[in-house]
């Protein structure tokens, strides 16, 4: 999967951080900006966990598919399609 800088797009990722191997899924319209910025410290709320690897995300043509997109996968749902999905990455 290649990842195209289209303004037009608005992804929502998964984050796996190193630290401590859990999952955090957002949304940005700058995806190489937005894990930098979280491997840099400036996002509040993961800064502790760091460093992240970005392990998987989508691209949706408007950031209000992309925000319900994000809600459905911090569900339980939601979190087990992306275990789900990344079953071989996970294992190794």
């Amino acid at each position: 999967m290649r990842y195209n800088r289209h303004a037009e797009y608005c992804y929502v990722y998964v984050l796996r951080s190193q630290a401590d191997h859990q999952f955090y899924v957002g949304l940005t319209r700058d995806l190489p900006a937005r894990l930098q910025a979280h491997n840099d410290g400036w996002v509040n709320s993961t800064t502790k966990r760091r460093p992240f690897e970005l392990v998987y995300w989508e691209g949706c043509r408007n950031e209000s598919d992309a925000a319900q997109r994000e809600k459905y996968l911090k569900t339980a749902w939601g979190k087990r399609y992306i275990k789900n999905r990344l079953r071989c990455y996970l294992t190794g």
